[in-house]
């Protein structure tokens, strides 16, 4: 095994690589806890459809064509989250691959649905920017801390807010409606819908989140500097 792929183990579920790797693994193979080095499951195949159907989205999306089929093939692929976990889980063929694509499968949703409403002038580029740079900074910060504890950071529930917040404006405005009126609280025109420019109502979900997702990046960095402060302590 290689050592990329060992480290791409051990960061997706560091406990049952472990265990694999000592060779104390006492659950079946295809479980949570000893998932399997298959490729070709139908939990797979079905993790890689909905990859599909997002990229599909996004060309029908971006190119103006019918909205309504963009629409159903997103939400076709956000719905089935559960699907392939739920197959993998009850036919025991939990693998490595789905337990490292479902993560990156959650990511490329929600960055298809962000590209495809910037691409259409629907949202300007600096809320793409920021969930992007938070997501990076977020995602660089785990590793940095893994050096010091291997368990990863709790997930707050801030986190969680910002996520939901996040996912249903821009669910709204891929839907493109409802539009309202500008409310003319602020002038600068990066600020849709809280200036005087009329936009989805959606933008006001995605505001809110961005502002949760801001406090979650705050949290985070503050209990990773904990961890490594405490870890050099103990040095």
């Amino acid at each position: 095994m290689s050592k990329a792929t060992t480290q791409v183990k051990d960061i997706t579920d560091a406990t049952a690589a472990r265990a694999q790797g000592a060779g104390t693994v006492t659950a079946p193979i295809g479980t949570p806890d000893n998932p399997s080095n298959q490729v070709f499951t139908v939990a797979n195949v079905i993790t890689f459809c909905r990859l599909i159907l997002t990229f599909v989205f996004l060309y029908i999306f971006c190119t103006h064509g019918n909205r309504w089929v963009a629409l159903t093939c997103y939400v076709v692929a956000a719905v089935t989250d559960f699907l392939d976990g739920q197959v993998a889980r009850r036919t025991q063929t939990v693998s490595w691959v789905g337990k490292v694509m479902d993560p990156i499968m959650d990511r490329v949703l929600l960055f298809t649905g962000v590209l495809g409403l910037l691409v259409t002038g629907e949202l300007p580029l600096w809320i793409p920017l920021f969930v992007i740079g938070r997501d990076a900074y977020l995602t660089c910060g785990a590793l940095i801390t893994r050096h010091f504890r291997r368990r990863p950071i709790d997930v707050v529930y801030i986190g969680k807010i910002a996520t939901a917040c996040l996912m249903t404006g821009f669910s709204f405005l891929l839907l493109g409606m409802p539009v309202v009126d500008g409310l003319g609280l602020v002038r600068v025109s990066w600020l849709p819908v809280l200036n005087s420019q009329p936009g989805g109502f959606g933008i006001l979900f995605v505001y809110v989140g961005i502002l949760f997702s801001a406090a979650t990046a705050v949290v985070y960095t503050v209990q990773a500097a904990r961890i490594i402060r405490a870890a050099e302590e103990d040095e």
